[in-house]
């Protein structure tokens, strides 16, 4: 069985999405844990109807008042080893970021090497970065006069969007298009490939 963690903070339609792609029976992968760093984030309702272990990166959730502020910051964090345990205790083997705005510490990428996934909505090199996340980038996209936009769904690194590329879907934008309508195209392909990325991607590594 290969187990997957979403870390996530917002909505979490993309969550919902890869749980229901993922979690049936006939499935050797399933969503064990979804993490967040915003306690107030839908996402974290969605896993109690989908009855998915759910954690919040607060004081509250994890017992001791700096986590968060340790969680951002790579040197702080490097040496506390909380979150390995809890991604440990549910045998976590990959860890899929679905709309989750902050970095991810060197602790995870180097203890997860080459088994954390992103997806960003755009299509990089172009409109990523620190910053380039969400509506953001639709409204940089739209303010380019684009023609074209899409999602890329790539491995995660030390450095925002420039981990290895697994697989990109594009979309066409035509001039009366809003940031909202480039949005909702968007939305449309990562429903449609992001699961069936990961589990392709996973099955290369088995």
């Amino acid at each position: 069985m290969i187990n997957l963690a979403i870390f996530a903070s917002g909505s979490g339609t993309n969550a919902e999405n890869i749980i229901k792609y993922f979690n049936h029976p006939d499935s050797n992968i399933k969503v064990k844990l979804i993490i967040s760093n915003n306690p107030n984030a839908y996402v974290l309702e969605r896993a109690k109807i989908l009855n998915i272990p759910s954690i919040k990166l607060d004081k509250e959730s994890l017992g001791h008042t700096n986590f968060i502020k340790k969680f951002k910051n790579d040197k702080n964090f490097t040496s506390d080893p909380e979150i390995i345990h809890i991604l440990s205790k549910y045998s976590i083997d990959y860890i899929i970021l679905a709309g989750y705005l902050l970095k991810i510490p060197d602790i995870l990428i180097n203890r997860y090497h080459d088994k954390i996934i992103n997806i960003h909505p755009a299509l990089l090199p172009k409109f990523g970065g620190k910053g380039m996340y969400g509506h953001r980038v639709h409204e940089a996209v739209i303010e380019a006069h684009e023609k074209e936009s899409g999602i890329t769904i790539h491995l995660v690194n030390e450095c925002y969007d420039s981990g290895k590329i697994l697989f990109q879907a594009k979309c066409n934008i035509v001039p009366a298009d809003t940031p909202d309508d480039l949005a909702d195209k968007i939305h449309l392909l990562e429903q449609a490939n992001f699961p069936k990325v990961i589990e392709d991607y996973i099955k290369t590594k088995q």
